[in-house]
Formats: structure tokens, C-alpha cells, sequence
């Protein structure tokens, strides 16, 4: 099967000629986050097939926007994400985030994964309510860890832990996905002790705020 061209003279069309055909904007969603082995993306992205997989990965490399990396330790083989590759964060957040108010609540067969959970945040991130803010916000969600700098009225996310956070967040991951759809409140996860908040009140407070929809 060829690989699908619209044939316009159009950057919007030819960006879909390269990273629109089904999976791939979800397999730079992974990438996003960091190398990743094939078998981690073959488990990230549930229903995908290794053979549609190991295509799309032939696929975006063929146009300079994933590679193949050799992982110091262990020495295994992986894929990244290049430049222009990496170049592409900025539009898949602010898809991510145009795709909160289509979303809807989880349908019983949807998957989630909380190493998702920094492109969550950063789709909800409030850059208006960040202003004076200059602080770090380390997550544990289900034993993935990550965290967010907040600085300039702007985000970054890493992987693993911070130094010294302001604010740490200890939650598993069907508590994170009820704070997420608002299904429970900040407030009823700390009292049932789902969630564990450890920080001043004040960061704290900011802290849930600049991702408050």
C-alpha cells in the first residue's frame, strides 16, 4: 500500500503527507517523552501491530524524523526523536489540548497510560494563572515519575525526579485519570488518601491552579 499524499501545494498539507496517516502523531507523543525501545512502543500503543508499527517507524525515519539510537545502558537499540522531529512538540500540546473539550469521559474500552501524564499537564497548563511563578512540581503517578518546571509563564516537563521540588504529588493511576476527568476532587482524594500532596499550602495551591481548567 502507498503511502497517502494529498498533492497541494500547502504546508498544512504536506505536514499531513508526513505525520498524518494513522498512529504516527502517537508515536511522537511516546518519542516526546524520550528514547523508547520498540517493545516499549509496541506496549504504549495498544492495538497498533508490530508490522503497522515497525512501518510507521520506517516510514518517519525515511523523512528525517525519528532515528534509531544506541541506549548507553543498557546497550540496546532504541528510537528518538530529531530535531525536526522534537520540532513538532509544540503543535502536538496544543492538539492535545484543543482535544480536551472533544474528549469526553473514558469509554470502557480506552486505554491509558500514565506515562501520558506530562503532555496531560501540559495541555492544561494556564499560562495566565502562572504569572510570578517560578517553581517545580515533582509527579509520582503509579510509580512513573516526571516533573514540571513552571517559569516565565511557560512549562518543561523531565523525566524523573527533581531535586528539590516545591511541590511533590504521590498518586496511582486511576486517581490521577478521576482528577483528570473531574470525577473526584483534589479535596476528596487527599481526605480518602488516594492522593498525597507534600509542600507549602501556598505552592500548593499554585501548584493546582495553573493546571485548573
Amino acid at each position: 500500500m502507498s503511502k497517502r499524499c494529498y498533492r497541494q501545494y500547502c504546508s498544512l498539507a504536506r505536514a499531513l503527507d508526513l505525520v498524518g496517516e494513522r498512529w504516527t502523531l502517537l508515536i511522537i507523543r511516546e518519542l516526546l517523552s524520550g528514547p523508547r525501545r520498540y517493545q516499549e512502543l509496541l506496549d504504549n500503543l495498544p492495538g497498533i501491530g508490530t508490522n503497522l508499527l515497525a512501518t510507521r517507524l520506517r516510514e518517519l525515519g525515511g523523512e528525517g524524523i525519528v532515528r534509531k539510537v544506541l541506549l548507553s545502558a543498557p546497550r540496546i537499540r532504541a528510537y528518538e526523536l530529531t530535531e525536526m522531529g522534537r520540532a513538532l512538540e509544540p503543535a502536538v500540546v496544543e492538539l492535545a489540548r484543543w482535544g480536551l473539550a472533544v474528549r469526553g469521559q473514558p469509554r470502557p474500552d480506552d486505554h491509558w497510560s500514565a506515562q501520558w501524564s506530562p503532555l496531560a499537564l501540559r495541555a492544561r497548563f494556564q499560562a495566565d494563572k502562572a504569572a510570578g511563578i517560578d517553581a517545580i512540581y515533582e509527579y509520582d503517578v503509579g510509580g512513573h515519575v516526571f516533573h514540571a518546571r513552571i517559569r516565565n509563564q511557560s512549562i518543561e516537563t523531565r523525566p524523573g525526579t527533581a531535586s528539590s521540588p516545591d511541590v511533590r504529588l504521590v498518586t496511582d493511576e486511576e486517581t490521577f485519570l478521576d482528577l483528570a476527568t473531574e470525577s473526584l476532587s483534589v479535596e476528596q482524594a487527599v481526605e480518602s488518601g488516594r492522593l498525597c500532596l507534600e509542600g507549602t499550602p501556598e505552592a500548593i495551591r499554585s501548584s493546582l491552579e495553573v493546571f485548573a481548567a
